[in-house]
């Protein structure tokens, strides 16, 4: 089982649950509509990574603030990058066709090091990625479409989330390719003060 780290311990998630479409100009970046209800979709926790790798077909990152959970609340949270193979995705859309391989191949949840966090706290929460020392994507929760509180008590309704479990809640604007080598460094914050940061190099 691939692992995450929450509170310096090694933890495996069963599954890693996403939020599609939850900024609205992310959603117009890519001219799609706005969805009239949430757009859940899931990866395996073969998915799970702490290395951002380098395909043999272009991805594009996706910058979320991922939270993991316990007892069915939002425990903690972490930086992740979203990978997707974004022309097969398109192409499989146009088919009707479901998302799987374009989204939930093996290493295409790629995770910072999770720290608790209180619930008061979440809806104080932004992210900002720089690529190459380029500000490339910020986002918070009160940009949001759905909420996390919102989210966790949707995916409830259909699929029960095991301790351990990760929610990605969506990614703000900026979303693109990625090279080797090329330098990520995420942040979270809670309002101005920095929570958590991580780097990793594309290989």
């Amino acid at each position: 089982m691939k692992t995450i780290v929450f509170k310096n311990q090694r933890v495996a998630p069963s599954k890693v649950v996403c939020i599609g479409r939850n900024y609205v100009e992310h959603i117009q970046e890519l001219n799609n509509e706005v969805p009239s209800s949430m757009v859940i979709f899931m990866k395996p926790n073969s998915s799970v990574s702490e290395d951002l790798l380098v395909g043999k077909t272009p991805s594009q990152y996706e910058a979320e603030l991922s939270f993991v959970i316990k007892h069915g609340k939002i425990a903690g949270v972490g930086f992740g990058l979203d990978l997707t193979k974004r022309e097969l995705q398109s192409e499989l859309k146009a088919k009707g066709l479901p998302w799987e391989r374009a989204k939930a191949f093996d290493g295409s949840a790629v995770f910072s090091r999770f720290v608790q966090i209180d619930e008061y706290v979440i809806d104080l929460l932004s992210l900002q990625l720089y690529i190459n020392g380029v500000l490339a994507q910020e986002g918070c929760v009160a940009q949001m479409l759905y909420k996390p509180q919102e989210i966790i008590s949707e995916i409830g309704t259909f699929s029960t989330l095991l301790d351990n479990d990760i929610v990605m809640t969506g990614t703000p604007k900026g979303v693109g390719v990625y090279n080797k080598n090329d330098i990520f460094l995420g942040k979270i914050l809670s309002g101005k003060k920095e929570i958590l940061a991580c780097e990793w190099i594309a290989k």
